[in-house]
C-alpha cells in the first residue's frame, strides 16, 4: 500500500489547475442544461433516433470487436509469428490516428472505388459507404484497439501455470484458450469492453466520413449533438448532457470494477 504524503505546494497549484481545468467544463454543461425543457428536447424523433442508433451500433462493433480483438490480443501477447511488432503498432495505430483520417482510409479501402470496395459493389451490389454497416464499422475501426490493447497487457502478466497444467493433462490448446486463459483474464476482457463500447458510442470524426449524416441510418448522437449545437444549442446541449451522464455511467461501473479487483489482490484487506 503506498503511503500518504503531504503535497508539495509546488505540485498542488498544477494538480488544482488540472483538475478545474478538467471538471469546469463539465460544471459548466451541467449549469447550462435546459432542465426545464429536457423531456421535450430528448423526446424529439431526431433525438430518440440518435440515441437509439448510437446504442445499437456501439453494441454491435463492440460485440465485432470482441470476436475478433480478443484472438488478435492473444496473438499479439502469445504469437510467434514473425512481423508481430509491425502488427502490433498497426493495430493500435487508431489509438493516435486523428479519427477523419480513419474515416479517410476507410474510404479508400471499402468505397465504391475502394480496394476491396470495388469488388464488393461489382461482384455482390454492396455498397458500404453511407450506411448503417459503414457506422459500425468506423466504431469498431476506431474503438477495437481499447481492447486489444487492455487484453494483450493482462495475456502477457497472467499466470501460465493453468494452462500448463491444462495442457498435461491432455487439453487441446483450443480448449485451454476457453475454459483456462479467457477466464484468467476475464476482467481485463470485460474492462476493455467496456471501454470499446464508450469510445464507439463517441465516434465522430471516422463516421461522419464514412458514414455521412443521414437521420435515422447514420446520425449517431455526436453527429447530432454537432448538427444541433449549429441551428438549436439548446436540443444539442440537452443531447450533449445525455452522453455525459452515459459516459459517467460507464466510468463508474469501470471503477467499481478496478476498486473490486484491488480488493481481491489486496486479500480483502
Amino acid at each position: 500500500m503506498s503511503r500518504r504524503e503531504p503535497a508539495p505546494l509546488l505540485l498542488v497549484v498544477p494538480a488544482a489547475i488540472a483538475a478545474l481545468f478538467l471538471v469546469l467544463p463539465l460544471v459548466a454543461l451541467v449549469v447550462r442544461a435546459p432542465w426545464h425543457d429536457l423531456g421535450r428536447l430528448l423526446t424529439t424523433t431526431q433525438a430518440v433516433q440518435a440515441l437509439r442508433l448510437s446504442l445499437l451500433t456501439a453494441t454491435a462493433a463492440t460485440l465485432i470487436a470482441v470476436v475478433l480483438g480478443v484472438p488478435l490480443a492473444w496473438l499479439l501477447a502469445r504469437g510467434r509469428l514473425p512481423g508481430t511488432r509491425l502488427l502490433r503498432g498497426a493495430s493500435t495505430l487508431p489509438l493516435v490516428m486523428p479519427p477523419v483520417v480513419g474515416g479517410v482510409a476507410l474510404l479508400y479501402a471499402f468505397g465504391r472505388m475502394g480496394l476491396v470496395g470495388r469488388y464488393l459493389d461489382l461482384w455482390f451490389g454492396i455498397t458500404i459507404p453511407f450506411t448503417s454497416v459503414a457506422v459500425v464499422m468506423a466504431e469498431t475501426f476506431v474503438a477495437m484497439p481499447f481492447l486489444v490493447v487492455t487484453l494483450e497487457g493482462a495475456l502477457r502478466g497472467a499466470d501460465s501455470g493453468g494452462e500448463e497444467a491444462a495442457a498435461t493433462l491432455g487439453a487441446s490448446p483450443l480448449r485451454i484458450f476457453f475454459a483456462v486463459t479467457l477466464p484468467a483474464v476475464r476482467p481485463a476482457l470485460v474492462a476493455g469492453a467496456v471501454l470499446c463500447w464508450a469510445r464507439a458510442l463517441g465516434e465522430f470524426g471516422a463516421t461522419i466520413t464514412f458514414a455521412g449524416s443521414f437521420a435515422g441510418s447514420t446520425r449517431t448522437m455526436p453527429i447530432a449533438i454537432y448538427l444541433a449545437m449549429i441551428g438549436d444549442p439548446q436540443s444539442g446541449t440537452a443531447l450533449a448532457l445525455v452522453m455525459l451522464i452515459v459516459s459517467l455511467v460507464v466510468l463508474v461501473l469501470h471503477r467499481e470494477r478496478w476498486w473490486y479487483a484491488g480488493v481481491l489482490r489486496g486479500g480483502g484487506r
